[in-house]
């Protein structure tokens, strides 16, 4: 591996883990605001505890910054296709939201939620992607 590729791994890691603890901030700054104005964040039966929206979006967010890295080495064009990937399951995050037993506010909030994240992720680390 040559240093200027080990850089370019360096800088896509180092900005895709700020994106994931931005992301993981303001999309529990979201649901604490939701909360705040009334809208319950219970699913089913179960409320999710505001800690939740962190550590689920720490996850996915962190599994965007693998396939990033993936790309990077394995495909000639790596920004294109990374955002071709994500929004495209970005939409797909969004089906259970619909699906599951919970209020309409509290659904639209989850959806907001997974949509705060990647407008987030999803740009800081393409910025970091040859073209």
């Amino acid at each position: 591996m040559s240093d200027t590729a080990t850089a370019s791994s360096r800088t896509l890691v180092g900005t895709g883990l700020i994106a994931v603890a931005v992301a993981a901030a303001a999309t529990t700054l979201v649901a604490a605001v939701g909360r705040s104005a009334g809208i319950t964040l219970v699913v089913g039966e179960a409320p999710i505890p505001l800690s939740g929206f962190a550590l689920l979006t720490g996850i996915s967010s962190t599994a965007g910054l693998l396939l990033s890295a993936v790309l990077n080495r394995t495909t000639a064009h790596p920004r294109g296709l990374f955002v071709r990937i994500t929004v495209g399951l970005t939409g797909l995050s969004l089906i259970p939201d619909l699906v599951v037993q919970a209020s309409g506010p509290t659904k639209v909030l989850l959806m907001l939620t997974h949509i705060v994240a990647a407008t987030i992720v999803i740009p800081m680390i393409a910025g970091r992607l040859p073209a």
